[in-house]
């Protein structure tokens, strides 16, 4: 609220007008709206940062090259379909092979990865180097709150990555049959699969990444610990489960982190992918590599939580 004065000040006697202003707090008086919408406010955010929203142009770069690169796989994929239909014709088609939601999982996991890698940083590290998690974590907002609202906002931009590639590449295959009807008839059950498939890449991607994320204040650490922990631990596991061989070797492959998720892809569309076609962990029965998963899954996420609880005043 501003105020007209009329000053009469300094000692020839000239008078000026100016302005007082009223920069005090006002009162408020709509509805208290208590901690559903701070949860909301702090997960909304989420999914601003992760997306480098209202940024500089060089925090928009990473996550934005990495999600394009996902949706050009999804659509070259598509592309290879139809052109394989449409031109070489259905029995080049079924020599061939058309591309399969599955092979995308196997082609994009390790993007993924290095996706989760470079953004789970960006929503804990900040908050907790420049102290502003303290200024969140006031009543009604908890701990629990804050850390749940970023998980969920993080899942969800993986979710988006893992989910719109594949239907993408749904609507290529759909559109390059011969019979597109009858070809969505056929394979609507595609559709959950990859739904299911999808959702368990990214959630187990987002909830290791967010947990080496909570217990540093440095991006780049946790970045660059989340990559070497994917990409070393594969190789890694891989040679040395055959030189023991046996089921020691078996035992060994099932900590290769990259191929946890792969195996319940395999799973759920009912095949072997390239990736985790020569891992020794293959031979275990379905239940104890999706139960591994869960395990490699729910624990992350009940120590992250478990660690941000006790932060709540």
């Amino acid at each position: 609220m501003t105020t007209p004065q009329n000053v009469i000040s300094n000692n020839s006697g000239q008078s000026r007008e100016g302005m007082v202003f009223d920069i005090g707090y006002q009162n408020y008086e709509g509805p208290r709206e208590g901690r559903n919408r701070s949860r909301f406010a702090v997960y909304k955010d989420g999914l601003i940062i992760s997306l480098g929203i209202g940024r500089g142009v060089r925090a928009k770069i990473l996550p934005w090259l990495f999600i394009a690169s996902l949706m050009l796989i999804g659509a070259g994929m598509a592309f290879a379909a139809i052109t394989i239909d449409r031109l070489a014709g259905d029995v080049t088609a079924e020599s061939v092979g058309l591309p399969t939601h599955s092979d995308f999982y196997g082609i994009a996991s390790i993007i993924m990865f290095i996706f989760a890698a470079i953004s789970a940083p960006e929503l804990l590290c900040p908050d907790r180097r420049d102290g502003v998690i303290n200024l969140y974590l006031v009543r009604p907002l908890t701990g629990s709150d804050y850390i749940v609202a970023r998980w969920l906002a993080f899942i969800t931009i993986m979710l988006m990555v893992a989910w719109l590639p594949q239907a993408i590449l749904m609507t290529g295959l759909t559109l390059g049959a011969t019979d597109s009807f009858d070809y969505l008839k056929d394979n609507w059950l595609d559709i959950p699969k990859f739904l299911g498939s999808g959702a368990a890449l990214a959630t187990y991607s987002g909830t290791i990444a967010m947990l080496v994320s909570g217990f540093t204040t440095r991006r780049a650490y946790a970045s660059v610990f989340m990559v070497g922990l994917f990409t070393v631990s594969t190789p890694f596991t891989f040679g040395l489960s055959q030189e023991l061989g046996g089921t020691a070797g078996k035992w060994l492959s099932m900590f290769s982190l990259s191929n946890i998720p792969m195996h319940v892809n395999d799973a759920i569309f009912n095949t072997t992918s390239g990736v985790t076609a020569d891992a020794p962990a293959a031979e275990f029965d379905t239940w104890l590599l999706v139960s591994w998963f869960f395990l490699w899954t729910l624990l992350p996420a009940s120590i992250l939580w478990a660690r941000y609880r006790r932060l709540t005043p």
